[in-house]
């Protein structure tokens, strides 16, 4: 009896996989020594005033700024009674909110008109509003505070009792010079959202302030997220027109209330960056509690599919 041995299968031998070209670490390493570099340089001014906020003034004229030592949370209380930061808060508070909630409001209604629509004067039309954007603000200046002093308000709106002077007139500008780049940026974001649901909602019977309130702006939540964290900053930080058109002292926002840290014949810098600090504090709230709107907003529309 014969036995016959049978050998096992050989094992399949892998093709080797072709060497791809090289990886260039070199421009890589260049790139984030780079950014990291930029990042030092761009953060560093601002950790140094935030550093600067809690230090003595007479420490720092004694050993220098680029000492370290001498730190006292005083500055932060000196800046919020001598800046009468309080009623400047609530200043701008009044002169933001309601300027944000109109800009967008009314550049939502143009965007709409000018995305779902097809007038000949489309384009006219939205040459108009970003031609405010183009104008600089002192070339205004002095027709715009002619007209306000001429433009009447009964007492109950300004005590003045004209535009000058008054919370309506400052919210009216910032109104003006945003309107424009806010329905820039919605109509085409509007103009992305596909016809086919609009033609759907007609068929259902939807009007046209149905289709906006109800179906657009919901679309549009992200965009409006984002402009209205834009605007909060803009509106609040504005400077030039508080200071011409606002004349009482009381009435003055946050950022004209910085004036009132400044000295006569010095600059107490550790009191200013504390100022300054206090002043940057809403806008950082409003940021991070729209920080996801905000990047969604800006990221959206980026890839296709």
């Amino acid at each position: 009896m014969s036995m016959t041995t049978v050998a096992p299968p050989s094992p399949r031998a892998t093709p080797a996989k072709p060497a791809g070209p090289p990886r260039r670490r070199g421009p890589r390493m260049l790139l984030q020594a780079f950014l990291i570099v930029v990042s030092v340089a761009w953060l560093f001014p601002l950790a140094w005033a935030v550093i600067n906020s809690f230090r003595n003034y007479s420490y720092t004229t004694q050993h220098g700024y680029l000492s370290f030592g001498g730190f006292t949370f005083q500055n932060y209380v000196n800046a919020w009674e001598r800046g009468n930061f309080g009623q400047g808060f609530l200043n701008s508070l009044i002169i933001t909110v309601p300027a944000v909630v109109l800009v967008l409001l009314l550049a939502s209604c143009t965007a709409f008109v000018l995305a779902r629509f097809n007038y000949a004067f489309n384009l006219t039309l939205l040459g108009v509003f970003l031609a405010a954007n183009l104008l600089p603000p002192q070339a205004l200046l002095i027709p715009i505070f002619r007209l306000y002093r001429q433009i009447p308000l009964p007492e109950w709106m300004s005590d003045s009792g004209s535009l000058l002077g008054s919370y309506w007139g400052l919210i009216l500008i910032n109104v003006a010079f945003q309107l424009g780049f806010c329905t820039f940026v919605l109509s085409n974001y509007m103009k992305t959202v596909p016809k086919e649901i609009y033609e759907s909602a007609e068929i259902d019977g939807a009007s046209v302030w149905r289709q906006y309130w109800q179906l657009t702006l919901p679309l549009c939540r992200p965009a409006l997220a984002a402009l209205a964290v834009l605007q909060t900053t803009w509106v609040y930080n504005e400077f030039f027109w508080a200071t011409v058109l606002i004349q009482d002292f009381k009435k003055l926002p946050i950022t004209s209330s910085l004036n009132n840290l400044r000295g006569q014949f010095f600059v107490d810098y550790n009191l200013l960056s504390a100022g300054s600090v206090l002043v940057a504090l809403p806008v950082l709230v409003v940021f991070f509690a729209l920080q996801k709107q905000f990047v969604s907003g800006l990221t959206l529309g980026s890839t296709k599919g």
